[in-house]
């Protein structure tokens, strides 16, 4: 496709580059990229990749804007707060590039939908935050023979690298295995700096251009590694692994499998035993209120016992439960009555059974953490 004078106006300081030229921007104007996401990674991969010119993007989400947000997803504002995050993204992208073709998913990627959903793209870019959906893409991007762009921040540090299985390691040559549920936080639960998804967002972008140009060394077998905090970046050779189950030389997975199983994670109906662990922020309530003899313990970090609590709660982060010593237990002991609460109801649930491998059996969880508490007991405790 032949660019018009208004796509080199647009376009001009990228024509000006051997590596671009004419030929390399009619191809980025007609590449086909593919959006897993449109957050705190996304929102920069949806911007600057929209700028350079790619012209047939693809989003895939099935959030709504938040305020709590806006701190890094700057494809999103405050009027678009509570609207789909694609049709919020897809509008931002007009008002940048009117010219890009936008097609929006509004959906939670699946195995039956993620084939025929990639099938359209030439590229496959991940924004999420979560094990299922990361094996899924990338196991996807393996048997369609599409490359894979990984993208992960938390806290201060993030990673990127392009996973190809065609020329180099996929995302199951690094990670075999997935964590144990729970053992790696999300940006929900253990926060996340701001600017760190745009600089990992943008480095995934980098690496899109590149695919699309064919020029420069991709990050295929190299893992990079960024701290913020020290302003630091560190390169991991990746090899490809002749036994990965997908790609390697005798692959054991020819399809795709289910995921939330595979990462550990329970359906609704399954975790009636947790279930049974769990009390009410109402029936919390209520105890308080009858002053029932009983201890809430507050098990997330002291930054955020900083930001709002429950007056009657006591401070034990989750990580001084998991050690185990009994001296970091500020006096609790077997015999009492002990309600757990977080932020959401997982980290709660936990220091629940650390507890109880050092003998506790009294022990409840509070459902949906602070938050519910907010939402149905008391405004004044503060979301975020």
């Amino acid at each position: 496709m032949a660019l018009t004078q208004d796509q080199i106006n647009r376009y001009s300081r990228h024509l000006l580059l051997p590596e671009v030229g004419v030929e390399g921007q009619e191809k980025i104007c007609d590449s086909k990229v593919l959006l897993i996401g449109t957050g705190g990674l996304g929102s920069p991969l949806a911007l600057y990749l929209a700028a350079a010119g790619v012209g047939n993007l693809g989003l895939i989400d099935f959030d709504v804007v938040d305020l709590s947000n806006l701190q890094r997803q700057v494809a999103h504002g405050e009027s678009t707060v509570g609207k789909l995050k694609v049709d919020s993204a897809k509008a931002r992208i007009a008002d940048l590039n009117s010219s890009i073709n936008v097609t929006t998913y509004n959906t939670r990627l699946s195995s039956e939908n993620v084939m025929e959903i990639f099938a359209d793209y030439d590229i496959i870019v991940d924004g999420t935050d979560n094990f299922p959906t990361r094996y899924l893409a990338s196991d996807a991007c393996v048997l369609l023979k599409k490359p894979y762009i990984y993208g992960c921040i938390l806290r201060f540090e993030g990673q990127a690298s392009v996973f190809d299985s065609r020329v180099g390691p996929c995302y199951r040559c690094l990670y075999p295995e997935p964590p144990p549920p729970g053992l790696v936080p999300s940006c929900a639960e253990g926060g996340v700096i701001g600017i760190l998804p745009g600089i990992v967002g943008l480095i995934q972008a980098n690496e899109v251009i590149k695919l699309i140009l064919g020029k420069g060394e991709s990050l295929v077998g190299r893992l990079l590694l960024f701290d913020a905090l020290s302003m630091k970046f560190r390169e991991m050779k990746l090899r490809k692994d002749k036994d990965c189950p997908i790609c390697g030389d005798n692959p054991t997975i020819t399809e795709l499998i289910d995921y939330e199983e595979f990462c550990g994670i329970l359906p609704v109906e399954d975790s009636s035993a947790d279930t049974e662990k769990e009390i009410t922020v109402e029936q919390v309530k209520q105890m308080l209120d009858e002053k029932h003899a009983f201890k809430l313990i507050d098990v997330r970090e002291p930054s955020e016992y900083e930001i709002c609590k429950i007056d009657a709660a006591a401070l034990i982060p989750l990580g001084d439960i998991e050690d185990k010593d009994p001296a970091k237990l500020n006096g609790l002991n077997q015999d009492d009555e002990i309600v757990l609460h977080c932020k959401a109801g997982v980290r709660s649930m936990k220091a629940l059974k650390a507890l109880e491998e050092m003998g506790f059996r009294n022990l409840k969880s509070m459902r949906g953490g602070i938050n519910e508490w907010s939402e149905k007991v008391d405004s004044s405790v503060p979301l975020y």
